[in-house]
């Protein structure tokens, strides 16, 4: 029982990250129905600056050797600062990379092409400013807190602790301000129907920079977590995360914000049931169970089944 009861734990930890990760694939799509793949990018960008304003120091390899910043902020403060700086880099690319393209109607798989452009433009920029060693987040991050914590039988990481309630807090506050606020409701205006929106007075432009400000900093908050837990494996550190991504909302169903969440959790307790001597094919278990739902529900667990009008 305390086994099983670990293993969900776990499994909750990790895909608590894996689901607000997903929701910035789902916001983008929902908006634009398009897949980013920059996304995954996102998510190095943000654990490497977060890293840097926790006053960590680069290695020999890049062109920030042996350099820090001249200060240093609490783990906290810098995952915020972290977010946001990423939330307007990708408010940045959108500018640059999508709505050019956007503005003169390009094939969705021009949009595809540019974004796919981007990830591997950021990935290769990250490598030369940092070089490509493993960075690990100072110990202690979280102050005088414990290093684990014991529920009677089950021990919990404060790490894992700390992913699972900050993960929890942004899909509450994301489904808030999706549902109850007037730019939340633009939002969903403009992904429904772009057209009536802006006959409606809805910038719709100005709703997409949003959706990528959010979508991005979404990805450098799971970057962090994840980067905090383990560590920072290198510039394609997000790549991984982006194909397990597009995995969980397809699995959940395209454009369905409660369904990332859930797959997000599916796939993460699957990955957490692999037993340690085959811990090398959990990265496989994520694609293994999107294969066999696809197989019997194509719309995703919660998608809405398209209907063909004959």
């Amino acid at each position: 029982m305390a086994n099983s009861l670990q293993i969900i734990l776990n499994g909750l930890s990790i895909g608590s990250v894996y689901g607000i990760f997903a929701l910035g694939y789902t916001l983008v799509f929902s908006i634009l129905g398009m897949i980013n793949f920059a996304h995954g990018a996102m998510f190095a960008v943000g654990a490497y600056l977060t890293y840097a304003l926790l006053g960590g120091r680069f290695g020999f390899n890049g062109l920030l050797a042996h350099g820090q910043l001249p200060f240093s902020l609490p783990f906290f403060w810098a995952l915020l600062v972290s977010g946001l700086l990423t939330g307007c880099l990708g408010v940045a690319i959108e500018g640059v990379a999508f709505r050019p393209l956007r503005k003169r109607q390009a094939d969705s798989l021009l949009t595809v092409v540019s974004s796919l452009g981007v990830a591997v433009a950021l990935t290769s920029f990250i490598q030369y400013l940092v070089g490509a060693e493993i960075y690990t987040y100072p110990d202690r991050l979280y102050g005088d807190l414990p290093a684990t914590i014991a529920l009677g039988e089950v021990t919990l990481r404060t790490a894992q602790l700390v992913i699972f309630l900050v993960s929890i807090f942004l899909v509450a506050l994301l489904t808030y301000w999706i549902q109850y606020t007037f730019m939340g409701k633009a939002m969903q205006a403009v992904a429904e129907n772009p057209i009536t929106a802006s006959l409606l007075g809805i910038p719709g432009d100005r709703m997409i920079m949003v959706t990528f400000f959010i979508s991005s900093f979404l990805a450098a908050v799971a970057g962090t977590l994840v980067a905090s837990s383990v560590s920072i494996t290198g510039p394609q550190f997000g790549m991984i995360f982006g194909l397990k991504g597009l995995a969980v909302i397809v699995l959940g169903g395209l454009g369905s914000v409660p369904g990332a969440v859930l797959a997000g959790f599916l796939i993460g307790i699957a990955e957490a049931m692999v037993p340690s001597q085959l811990s090398g094919f959990r990265d496989a278990i994520a694609f293994g169970i999107l294969f066999m739902t696809l197989l019997i529900r194509p719309q995703g667990l919660m998608g809405r089944k398209i209907i063909e009008k004959v």
